[in-house]
């Protein structure tokens, strides 16, 4: 997205018919009185650019540019220049990307897509002491941290919320067959999971089937993981698949024949983002009515939920982007308002340790997602969602179900 002006900002927001409702728009959160500006400051955002992130890179940008849209280009009163850097698809590009924005000086840093770089950068963002706002799912190995915190959710807490939840549901004597590519992100979900559920639970039936990992996987890559796990004659299958590899496997599996119409489960990224346009062909029939065979998703977002500050989101995105918002863009717009309230905590001349300090006296977030607050690991204490694949118009969409967990 190019960058919005403060032209560009009121006129979307006249087309909402929400310009009265932006808090921080020139105005103070609490007082509503006008703020004088503030010293220019810098952010530094660090997303994927090409590869098999750069969707999900293209959303954490676009959230984080429609909250300064929505708020004048101003985070805590401060106009802001967003310095944006390629992550890659390495913890080495990673770094490189961190290291080239603290050189420019930025106040704080945000984004980063990839779990690997979130663990690559750890020790250069704590050792500069700049707070990291991480914007997408984070390792359950990130401990003890002073500098970066995590307005997605830990990898285990998708996998924890769907065991939870099929744990109560499933009738004994069922068989789940779990599913997922090798790697340290597809571990710490699983292990979720099986934690929940259960390890020693008979009705998880046998170990996990571990696929090989591929970030641009073929029209076959998964298809003998997949045989192998309907030979064991599932119930329901729990798999762990994200963009180009989600979209691979969920084709597979409905050409495989004898076709497996049980329900398929799985974190929110197996239909995040694009990946629900990409598999229309296998999910629906010719009359574009929906194939048998359920798929449902555990996630912290729904672009569908009711409150306040999500139609505020979900309408404004959708106006700037005609595309619904996914989780990824949600998280993103939630650091930006991290952010900008932290920086007003920290005061007139902020610097970046003023702003760290800040970021854990905020208190609760009204979020698109539902009200949050960081915990003491410096991820959200959240609401997890059930959501279901269906038809909505003409449109396929991750509809919410349930409230399943709170988490964090």
């Amino acid at each position: 997205m190019s960058h919005m002006n403060r032209r560009r900002a009121l006129q979307l927001l006249a087309a909402l018919g929400t310009t009265g409702l932006v808090a921080g728009c020139g105005t103070d959160d609490d007082g509503g009185e006008t703020v004088a500006d503030g010293s220019p400051i810098k952010i530094g955002l660090v997303a994927p650019e090409s590869g098999a992130g750069k969707a999900v890179g293209q959303d954490m940008v676009n959230g984080f540019e429609l909250y300064l849209a929505m708020h004048d280009q101003r985070l805590g009163g401060h106009p802001v220049t967003l310095e944006k850097r390629d992550e890659g698809d390495t913890a080495k590009t990673g770094q490189a990307a961190v290291n080239g924005l603290l050189k420019q000086g930025v106040l704080a840093l945000t984004g980063v897509a990839n779990p690997v770089v979130m663990s690559g950068i750890r020790d250069i963002v704590e050792k500069a002491r700049v707070p990291l706002i991480g914007s997408n799912a984070s390792p359950v190995s990130l401990q003890s941290v002073v500098y970066i915190w995590r307005t997605s959710y830990v990898l285990d807490e998708p996998g924890r919320a769907l065991g939870g939840y099929l744990k109560e549901r499933m009738p004994p004597g069922s068989r789940v067959v779990i599913i997922a590519p090798e790697g340290g992100g597809s571990l710490d979900v699983v292990q979720g999971f099986r934690q929940a559920f259960g390890i020693d639970d008979p009705r998880i039936a046998g170990e996990p089937i571990w696929a090989k990992a591929s970030a641009n996987p073929g029209e076959n890559t998964y298809a003998g993981d997949i045989r192998a796990a309907l030979d064991r004659d599932p119930d329901a299958l729990f798999c762990h698949f994200t963009g180009q590899a989600a979209i691979q496997f969920i084709r597979q599996l409905r050409r495989t024949r004898p076709a497996y119409t049980g329900p398929l489960y799985a974190p929110g990224f197996l239909t995040e983002g694009n990946v629900l346009n990409e598999v229309r062909g296998v999910l629906l029939d010719d009359d574009d009515n929906l194939l048998p065979g359920t798929i449902q998703t555990a996630s912290n977002y729904s672009a569908d939920l009711n409150n306040a500050a999500n139609r505020l989101f979900a309408s404004a995105y959708r106006k700037t982007y005609n595309v619904s918002p996914s989780t990824y863009a949600m998280a993103s717009y939630d650091a930006a308002q991290v952010l900008d309230k932290a920086i007003r905590l920290a005061g007139p001349d902020p610097t970046p340790q003023q702003v760290n300090l800040a970021l854990g006296k905020i208190g609760q977030i009204d979020s698109p997602r539902g009200v949050w607050q960081f915990n003491q690991p410096r991820t959200p204490q959240q609401k997890w969602y059930l959501r279901t694949v269906q038809l909505d118009g003409r449109l396929l969409s991750n509809v919410m179900i349930s409230e399943v967990a709170t988490l964090g």
